[in-house]
C-alpha cells in the first residue's frame, strides 16, 4: 500500500471517529460519514472495517453504550430516559435492551450500585484521594496533532515517541502534551479503552497526520502526581465517588490530561499531570 493511501485511510478513520464522539447524541448515518470523507458508502464501510476490524454500526453502538454507562454513574440527577437521549437513543425500550445485552445489568440496576460490582472485575486496586483538591475552569480551545492508541497499557509509549519524531520533523520546539481518555476504565476493559496521544500545535500548521480541536469547555480540574497505574485508581475515585456528590454532571465530551511529566514520553514510572473533566453545573 502506498504511503499516501495509508495516510488517506488513517485520516478517514480518525475524522470519522472524532465526528462520532462529538455527535454521539445524534442519529449518525452511514450516508453522512461517507459524505464527511468524500467517498461512497460502500468504500467508507469497507475502509473502516479493514482499518479497525470493527463494523461501523457496532462501533457507534459501543460508544453510545459506554457513554451511557458512565453517565448513569455520574449524572445522578438525570433520568434514565434523559441519559439515553443524550447518547443518541430515541427509544427507551431499545436502550434498555441494548444496555442489558452489553453489561448484563438493566440501566436501573446499574445506576443503583450495579456498576460498582461490575467494576470489581476490571480494576481491583483502590486508593485514597479524598483530600485531593479541585478547581473549576473554563478551558480554552486547543489545536492538536494526534495518534490514536487502543488500550490503556505501556505500549502507549510508541505513540508518544512518534509524536516526538513529528515535533522534530516540523521544528516544533515547545509543545503541550495532552492525552484524551475516551473511556472510563472502571467499566471498560483496559484493552478496549481508546487513548489519544496529542501535542498542541500552532494554528493552521499543515501536518501529514490527523489534527483536531479540543473545544472551549467548562471543566473540573485536578492536579495529580503518581506512578504507573495510579491514574486508573484516580479515575475510579472521580467517576464513582467524587462526581456523583459534587453538584456537577459529566458531559459526553472526553476527559483529558495535560502532562507536566509524561512517563510515556520521558521514561520512568512516575508522572505529573493535570486532569480535566468536562462538566455541567446542576442548579
Amino acid at each position: 500500500m502506498k504511503k499516501s493511501t495509508k495516510q488517506q485511510r488513517a485520516n478517514i478513520v480518525n475524522k470519522s471517529m472524532f465526528y462520532i464522539y462529538k455527535y454521539i447524541n445524534t442519529n449518525i448515518t452511514l450516508e453522512e460519514l461517507a459524505k464527511l470523507n468524500s467517498v461512497s458508502k460502500f468504500h467508507f464501510h469497507r475502509i473502516f472495517k479493514e482499518e479497525t476490524n470493527q463494523n461501523i454500526f457496532d462501533f457507534i453502538t459501543s460508544i453510545r453504550l459506554q457513554k451511557a454507562a458512565n453517565l448513569l454513574i455520574t449524572n445522578t440527577h438525570s433520568t434514565i430516559s434523559e441519559i439515553a437521549n443524550t447518547c443518541g437513543y430515541s427509544s427507551h425500550s431499545s436502550f434498555i435492551k441494548a444496555f442489558k445485552s452489553r453489561f448484563s445489568y438493566t440501566p436501573k440496576n446499574w445506576k443503583n450500585q450495579g456498576h460498582k460490582e461490575y467494576s470489581k472485575f476490571l480494576i481491583s486496586e483502590e486508593k485514597e484521594f479524598k483530600n485531593l483538591n479541585y478547581k473549576i475552569e473554563l478551558v480554552s480551545k486547543r489545536e492538536c496533532a494526534y495518534i490514536r492508541h487502543k488500550g490503556y497499557n505501556r505500549n502507549i509509549r510508541n505513540s508518544w515517541q512518534k509524536l516526538k519524531a513529528l515535533a522534530y520533523k516540523y521544528d516544533i520546539k515547545e509543545f503541550t502534551q495532552i492525552a484524551l481518555l475516551h473511556d472510563n476504565p472502571t467499566i471498560t476493559p483496559l484493552d478496549e479503552c481508546n487513548y489519544v496521544a496529542a501535542i498542541e500545535i500552532p494554528t493552521k500548521l499543515k501536518l501529514d497526520i490527523s489534527t483536531f480541536e479540543i473545544p472551549q469547555t467548562l471543566c473540573a480540574v485536578f492536579d495529580l502526581k503518581g506512578n504507573y497505574g495510579d491514574v486508573l485508581a484516580f479515575l475510579r475515585y472521580v467517576y464513582h465517588f467524587w462526581l456523583p456528590d459534587s453538584g456537577y454532571e459529566a458531559t459526553t465530551l472526553p476527559s483529558f490530561v495535560i502532562y507536566r511529566k509524561n512517563l510515556f514520553f520521558d521514561g520512568g514510572d512516575n508522572f505529573e499531570l493535570t486532569f480535566y473533566l468536562p462538566i455541567n453545573v446542576i442548579y
